[in-house]
């Protein structure tokens, strides 16, 4: 299986076409690839303009951005204000969407199983190692649950859902943040390793009684079995819209410097516990202005008209208020 996707949305324009359309190049967070390629098949039908995205993990892309290589960079993870002003970039979130625990145990189905973060942080720490754990059957009384080891999947590449998903055990779990933390890619206890969202969904796909985390399109796409999770309110919820969307209300855009908000463990009693959003980096003054500015059409072509493709794929739109507060930062921080 090839786990690192490229989208090709025509790069050439025939020479019979007077005006030629500036390629784009972007690499970076596998989180928002599902939504990411209908935007851009979208783009190239209605401009012309190719969006070549190589979607390799939000690690990777900083490190393609940085050295100038792409367009823009995609980071679940969100740079500090220090660190944009270090690399002249400029930041902002393009999309909202969920990571889901996702589980292959015979006769379990989607939203069979209930975790709570205490219970997912010890399967990932290593001291939980069987699905029939007491810990386990507690919070699933009815689910006749095998003696068998649990097969531990995360990411092994620098990633942005990785650093949302060990954010949020940092915060639910004081033995996950003092032993692990957070971060984009950590010293995992326990598991295998699978490169993007791509390699977690397939490896858990094919793996009897396994565990993994993955953007929700990407348990759906693949008929992946996702969790319920008990959120902050204690509440048992699955990965709905509705839950996502609960949880995705509670960010305060305007006033996070440099849009750094984390959408982890919100408030609330439907609020799904694991939301995240996709940062877009753009150096605010690039060589190339012409690719820079047919970026920025593009990104206002998908808060325009890709809000239906996004929420098709159970992604959250970023709200109409944050679009204008995100097209004032255009204006005001690229020079294009």
């Amino acid at each position: 299986m090839n786990f690192v996707k490229t989208i090709v949305a025509a790069g050439l324009v025939a020479a019979s076409t007077s005006a030629y359309a500036a390629d784009i190049t972007g690499a970076g967070s596998t989180f928002i690839y599902p939504v990411l390629s209908k935007w851009a098949d979208a783009y190239k039908k209605d401009s012309g303009a190719g969006v070549n995205y190589q979607s390799i993990g939000s690690g990777a892309g900083i490190k393609q951005i940085q050295a100038k290589t792409v367009t823009f960079g995609a980071t679940d993870m969100p740079l500090t204000v220090a660190q944009l002003e270090k690399d002249g970039f400029v930041q902002w979130p393009m999309i909202m969407g969920a990571i889901v625990p996702v589980v292959n145990i015979e006769g379990v189905k989607p939203g069979d199983m209930a975790l709570d973060g205490d219970t997912l942080a010890k399967i990932y720490l290593g001291t939980i190692t069987k699905w029939d754990d007491p810990a386990i059957k507690k919070l699933n009384p009815k689910l006749n649950l095998p003696s068998a080891a649990i097969a531990v999947v995360h990411r092994a590449d620098g990633s942005g859902t990785t650093f949302n998903f060990t954010d949020y055990l940092s915060k639910v779990s004081p033995d996950w943040k003092s032993k692990v933390g957070s971060g984009t890619a950590v010293e995992w206890p326990a598991g295998v390793g699978a490169k993007g969202n791509e390699g977690v969904s397939g490896n858990v796909g094919q793996t009897k009684n396994s565990i993994g985390y993955v953007e929700y399109a990407y348990a759906k796409q693949n008929k992946l079995t996702y969790t319920s999770l008990v959120n902050k309110a204690g509440k048992t919820v699955e990965p709905t819209d509705e839950g996502f969307k609960a949880a995705a209300a509670n960010a305060d855009w305007a006033n996070a410097p440099g849009y750094y908000l984390i959408l982890t463990d919100q408030p609330g009693d439907k609020s799904w516990p694991i939301v995240a959003s996709t940062f877009v980096l753009m150096h605010k003054d690039s060589a190339d202005k012409a690719a820079s500015q047919e970026a920025v059409k593009f990104f206002k072509f998908a808060f325009d008209k890709g809000g239906k493709m996004a929420e098709d794929l159970d992604y959250i739109p970023m709200p109409d208020s944050v679009v204008k507060l995100i097209e004032k930062t255009w204006s005001a921080d690229i020079k294009s």
